[in-house]
């Protein structure tokens, strides 16, 4: 598919629903039908994986009486419902199924990801780092947060140690897409000492990571969430998707919906952001005759 004027309008990351994912709401149709009237041309939805352990269950899922096993029953319902619906939609919407992964435990991600790909026949995935030394770190307390940065050497060493985690699943798992690259940023805005992980250490560390993402050919996303979340950018900031230009890196959208009313959020100004960082052309994945193919699109 050559690069049209009109065919920028994709999300490679988003459709989590309250079907499958305990801090979303609505239904996984009501979130396509969301995206049709959007005006998306391809969509993908990439629900989590399992997390496998009871010991990283989310707040909520213990009380729900939910275990590692329910996970397992949720995400193979999923893998079930989203191939469907991505047939039932097509004449409306090129919907691609995929998941997000998880990289914990650390001793076996890699193999579960093989797994949940291969048995399900999913179109691609979504390579995110939510975990660092097994610690949530996005949805984790302050306290948290702040004790793991004391374990590591403190928040400079904290974010190298969370570009070298991204590096390392990218080369491990090869993902088509890098979800919210600098998501050590959310926490640290909160805090206010964002300057901490924007030193030339950590720069140099997104410089490697970039380097890896571009040779494993992945797309980094452009996530609308962060404007969601009080970022005053989205993911990434305007630094790392320049540095990412200049690279030759290669950029997707996502607009991370959590319920129907998220799907689209920040899309044009996902263009924007990208335009205004010398990016031209967003890259995607969609269907050609059966079978998932790599193209572009024009942003101009």
């Amino acid at each position: 598919m050559e690069p049209n004027r009109s065919a920028w309008k994709i999300s490679l990351h988003g459709g989590h629903s309250g079907e499958f994912c305990e801090h979303a709401e609505g239904s996984l149709r009501d979130i396509l039908e969301s995206a049709v009237q959007v005006g998306y041309h391809v969509f993908g939805v990439a629900e989590h994986m399992p997390r496998v352990e009871e010991r990283f269950l989310y707040g909520k899922e213990p009380a729900m009486g939910w275990t590692a096993q329910t996970l397992e029953q949720i995400f193979d319902r999923y893998a079930h419902t989203i191939r469907a619906l991505s047939e039932e939609f097509a004449d409306r919407l090129t919907v691609m199924c995929g998941f997000e992964i998880e990289v914990i435990p650390q001793d076996r991600y890699q193999q579960l990801i093989t797994h949940y790909r291969n048995h399900y026949g999913f179109d691609y995935i979504v390579g995110s780092v939510h975990y660092l030394n097994d610690t949530l770190i996005d949805g984790s307390s302050d306290e948290t947060f702040l004790e793991l940065a004391e374990q590591l050497g403190g928040l400079e060493c904290l974010a190298v140690a969370y570009y070298q985690k991204v590096a390392e699943m990218a080369q491990a798992v090869r993902p088509e897409v890098i979800g919210h690259l600098d998501l050590v940023r959310l926490r640290t805005h909160r805090l206010g000492m964002t300057e901490a992980i924007e030193t030339p250490r950590v720069r140099q560390a997104v410089e490697q990571t970039l380097e890896v993402i571009r040779s494993v050919d992945a797309f980094v996303e452009v996530n609308t969430a962060g404007w969601r979340k009080g970022l005053p950018e989205p993911y990434p900031a305007s630094w790392i998707v320049q540095l990412g230009a200049r690279m030759g890196v290669k950029f997707c959208i996502g607009d991370d919906s959590h319920r129907p009313s998220q799907v689209g959020f920040g899309l044009e100004e996902a263009r924007a952001h990208l335009l205004s960082n010398g990016v031209k052309e967003v890259h995607f994945l969609t269907r050609q005759e059966g079978a998932v193919v790599k193209t572009r699109a024009s942003l101009e």
